[in-house]
């Protein structure tokens, strides 16, 4: 089975679920249920520019009751997805390389009801190792995420922020994730340590989201359905047969 062939099936199987048996959606129906966000750091550096985007969303978040978490993606290497095709085959764990971030972000995406991923621009496009991560934990593990709300944010110097947002947000709408917005461009701008602070604009756009996070978050576990009832299954055409 090729990567293609493979991530038809995984999707199938992931929108079939919530077709045939909205399980997932009965558990996270009590409107008395405390919403957790998690979020993860994608730069390098634990304390640079994009964990003070992190913090300040952070912030907003637990103003409006909304638990958190932060995790940082550190400085130890991400393995890519090899396309070996082993997470199908071992009953929905996920991958079965379980020795680096792509585990642990796994098993919190079990309790999470949200995912928050920021990261800084390189070469207009988000850190390799927060691809491989979000590609191996979306290839592997994709029924975790369907339905939960998504944002992602970048941080730069001066430019290549949207394209990396575009390349981030791609990933959460091929999984269902409902994409949560800001007064702009979740974007800010800095160079050095803390220099993001400065950006007044940017940190007003972190706390907009965040706000506009909790909103949704309270809404979609509100209303007693936590996730929409689809009539149809994904269908699939290839351009060239």
């Amino acid at each position: 089975m090729d990567r293609r062939d493979f991530i038809k099936k995984a999707t199938m199987a992931a929108a079939g679920a919530a077709v045939v048996s909205p399980v997932s959606a009965i558990e996270h129906t009590a409107s008395s249920k405390k919403c957790k966000v998690l979020m993860v750091n994608g730069s390098p550096r634990s304390d640079g520019n994009t964990f003070c985007c992190l913090q300040e969303i952070e912030t907003t978040l637990q103003k409006h009751g909304i638990e958190t978490e932060i995790v940082q993606i550190g400085r130890k290497p991400v393995r890519m997805c090899i396309n070996c095709g082993g997470c199908h085959q071992n009953g929905g764990k996920g991958c079965v390389f379980d020795d680096d971030l792509c585990a642990v972000i796994t098993e919190k995406m079990v309790t999470a009801d949200a995912l928050i991923v920021g990261t800084p621009v390189y070469y207009g496009q988000p850190n390799g190792g927060v691809l491989s991560l979000m590609q191996r934990l979306f290839f592997s593990a994709g029924h975790l995420v369907q339905n939960k709300p998504a944002a992602a944010l970048a941080v730069c110097r001066r430019g290549g922020a949207t394209a990396t947002l575009q390349t981030m947000n791609m990933m959460f709408e091929m999984m269902n994730m409902p994409v949560v917005t800001s007064q702009y461009w979740n974007i800010a701008y800095g160079a050095g340590k803390g220099e993001v602070k400065l950006d007044t604009e940017g940190m007003q756009t972190m706390r907009t989201l965040a706000t506009n996070m909790a909103f949704l978050l309270q809404k979609i576990h509100g209303d007693g359905d936590a996730a929409p009832k689809r009539d149809e299954r994904p269908q699939f055409m290839n351009f060239i047969r």
